[in-house]
């Protein structure tokens, strides 16, 4: 502490020092050129403040923008470990056809886990979860995620035939990329040599 007082003291009296020779220096020119040094240094001083406000001012919008990004995006560990719980309720409802269903136990059972499922996707929508179930779409890097290619004519290629696993994003930001089949053309049979 003490010798950070001695150097702000150091650093105080060699600015004055410096000062004192400018205005020295100042004092011996004519008025005119007085007039021209004092109006370069105030030039030069409201070109530092301006530079100086322009930062800081980026600096808050950059902090505002940081602390906005952190409240929208706080939940995005806990949103990705309860994409899970949907897959699995969903692979529930579809290891048993409506058909396959005899007993009015498991109809219940059934209709209780597609209710628990309508909940939960429910309330990811009320906090900005989206499902992405791109069948028939166009394969986008971005949001897509290719597993397999599978030969179709019934569909251009780079059209999705399936989804294995679908995505999710968290407002804008892709939380899980969906896993799909993308087509592709059917291979051209080899000609005969």
């Amino acid at each position: 502490m003490i010798d950070d007082t001695r150097n702000h003291e150091e650093t105080a009296s060699d600015a004055s020092a410096a000062a004192n020779n400018n205005f020295d220096e100042i004092a011996e020119l004519s008025p005119e050129a007085r007039v021209a040094v004092l109006d370069a240094e105030l030039a030069e001083n409201k070109d530092r403040l301006l530079r100086a406000l322009a930062e800081a001012e980026n600096t808050r919008r950059r902090a505002q923008r940081e602390r906005e990004d952190a409240t929208r995006y706080a939940v995005t560990g806990f949103a990705k470990d309860l994409l899970s719980v949907a897959d699995n309720l969903r692979r529930a409802l579809d290891s048993l056809a409506d058909a396959e269903v005899r007993d009015e136990r498991t109809r219940s059972l059934l209709a209780g886990v597609a209710a628990t499922e309508r909940e939960l996707l429910s309330v990811f929508e009320r906090h900005g979860i989206r499902r992405i179930d791109p069948i028939g779409e166009r394969f986008d890097h971005n949001f897509h995620q290719a597993i397999f290619e599978a030969e179709r004519d019934d569909q251009p290629p780079g059209t999705i035939v399936e989804v294995l696993q679908p995505g999710y994003l968290l407002h804008d930001r892709l939380l899980r990329p969906a896993m799909v089949g993308v087509a592709k053309p059917p291979a051209k049979p080899a000609e005969p040599l």
